[in-house]
C-alpha cells in the first residue's frame, strides 16, 4: 500500500476519534442536534472519503 493509503488510515482514526468525542459530548443518549448534528455529518462525510481512498489503494 502507497503512503496515501497508510495517510487514509490514520487520518480515519483521527475522524473517528473524533466522533468518539461527539458521543461523549452527548452521553447518555447520544442525541445529536443543532451543532453537533452538523459536526457528526461533516465527520461522516471525511470518513467516506478515506474509505474511499483505501479502496483505491487496496482493491
Amino acid at each position: 500500500m502507497s503512503q496515501r493509503g497508510v495517510d487514509a488510515v490514520f487520518q480515519a482514526m483521527f475522524l473517528l476519534t473524533d466522533m468518539r468525542e461527539l458521543f461523549r459530548k452527548n452521553a447518555p443518549f447520544h442525541d445529536f442536534e443543532g451543532e453537533d448534528k452538523a459536526e457528526a455529518s461533516k465527520i461522516i462525510e471525511k470518513l467516506k472519503k478515506q474509505i474511499s481512498v483505501l479502496e483505491e489503494e487496496v482493491i
